[in-house]
């Protein structure tokens, strides 16, 4: 039984001790793990996708960059919906936000 501790308490330590490097390290991830691939070029601008639907609101959409923001946090890619009144530009309704899978590509 002393020896199932043992081990376990050696897992754990490996897990934190990657963890930390993993994060803190500049590079350790890229290096181990690909680097992501590139924004696309039109990040931060709103689209609009159709012409007007019939209750007269206009479809925007956009990607959204954002970076990470703590020690554990990772950057994500967002793609933001709303909705604009074609008379009056008001913005009516507006889509929760959707996380963008970006694909890591090895050297």
């Amino acid at each position: 039984m002393f020896y199932v501790f043992l081990i376990a308490v050696a897992v754990l330590g490996v897990g934190v001790y990657l963890t930390l490097i993993m994060r803190l390290v500049p590079g350790a991830a890229e290096e181990r793990l690909g680097v992501l691939e590139a924004l696309p070029p039109d990040v931060g601008v709103w689209k609009s996708d159709a012409p007007p639907y019939v209750d007269g609101l206009v479809r925007q959409v956009r990607l959204f960059h954002q970076p990470s923001a703590g020690l554990f946090s990772n950057e994500r890619l967002l793609r933001q919906v709303r909705y604009r009144h074609a008379g009056t530009s008001e913005i009516v309704r507006v889509d929760p936000d959707q996380i963008v899978k970006r694909r890591r590509l090895r050297p």
